[in-house]
């Protein structure tokens, strides 16, 4: 293997993607929609806990129903929603975008969705509102506190989000690059040079790896500047873990356009490799919830231990023994996956 020819790739390959001003453009772009876009969801701070809409409300409202509001009113985890309209109300109770609806000023009648956990603790917190305020308290009951900072949806959310975007960008950089490489003969010239496969693949895994690394930087910056995520663990082991997901995933990419002819099966492919990943691998949601068969897929999927990785150093604070076998079964994909391509790997 000849470092010399997988350096004068290397470098053709990002001058052609300098030159490719579209190109360049989108992959600048790209990340500051993801900043926009993270500011617009998560910006305006932690999400109320429960919804509660009310309809029919006076502008003065009696003393019997305010007392029934007293529960309700100054809770930072409710959120008092005024409805206008009953019926559009009673739609949202059942499509779950309201965990309960009281009609005022009748104030004795409520629609609450039964197969909603929310609505259940609405409901309780309602019902409780409208007791007595002298009733005693039970005092057999010890109260123990477990004090830490709340982590919001925005915190757990964003090292998922940056993990998504890193599968994205390194799964089609190399996937239609390749795809067009053989499409438009350049492999075909290649192949009558002294270069091989492997080389070939190791200067596009190392130019995708400085793209993505850059754009992976830009996103995460520009958000550390508008959004107040944690970040408690070792940046080190947060960069590591990161470029071994670029590298996993780049392999996958070359393992798609390894025999491919036409950018439109690539596509195909791709989405059909990435959609799965970006929904059974803990980007949104949490998997601990979801079935047996769901977690065991999770499992198979390389971006949820990119993802896993990622959050344990800006939530839990590792540090890079702590993610080194998540560390360590990416490098050993990625190397799989190189090798396995470079072997499927056809020139025309």
């Amino acid at each position: 293997m000849s470092w010399q020819r997988i350096a004068a790739i290397f470098a053709a390959r990002n001058r052609e993607f300098y030159r490719d001003t579209a190109g360049l453009i989108w992959n600048i772009l790209m990340p500051v929609l993801m900043i926009v876009a993270f500011a617009f969801i998560f910006g305006s701070g932690g999400q109320p806990l429960l919804k509660i809409g009310l309809v029919d409300i006076p502008d003065s409202a009696s003393a019997s129903e305010a007392a029934h509001l007293d529960g309700l009113v100054g809770i930072a985890a409710v959120q008092l929603i005024p409805v206008a309209d009953l019926d559009a109300g009673i739609a949202k109770v059942a499509r779950h975008q309201l965990d309960l609806l009281l009609q005022m000023p009748s104030a004795g009648t409520y629609w609450v969705n039964p197969k909603s956990p929310n609505g259940e603790i609405a409901e309780r917190l309602l019902l409780g509102s409208m007791a007595l305020a002298d009733k005693p308290k039970p005092t057999d009951i010890e109260r123990k506190t477990a004090k830490g900072e709340a982590l919001s949806y925005a915190d757990w959310a964003v090292p998922g989000v940056l993990a998504m975007n890193l599968m994205f960008s390194s799964l089609w950089g190399v996937g239609w690059v390749v795809v067009r490489y053989r499409k438009n003969g350049v492999l075909r010239r290649l192949k009558a040079t002294p270069l091989t496969a492997l080389e070939f693949l190791i200067a596009q895994i190392l130019s995708r790896l400085l793209v993505v690394a850059a754009s992976s930087l830009a996103v995460y910056a520009g958000a550390a500047l508008l959004l107040d995520f944690p970040m408690r663990g070792s940046y080190l082991a947060l960069a590591l873990i990161y470029a071994a997901g670029a590298l996993c995933m780049i392999s996958l990419g070359l393992i798609v356009a390894s025999r491919l002819r036409t950018e439109e099966l690539a596509d195909g492919l791709l989405n059909m490799l990435s959609w799965p990943m970006l929904l059974l691998s803990g980007v949104w949601f949490s998997m601990e919830g979801a079935s047996a068969a769901a977690q065991a897929m999770s499992y198979l999927m390389p971006l949820s231990y990119l993802v896993q990785g990622a959050r344990a150093v800006m939530i839990d604070g590792a540090g890079l023994l702590d993610v080194l076998p998540q560390l360590t079964l990416l490098l050993t994909i990625a190397a799989i996956l190189t090798l396995i391509a470079a072997r499927l790997f056809r020139w025309e």
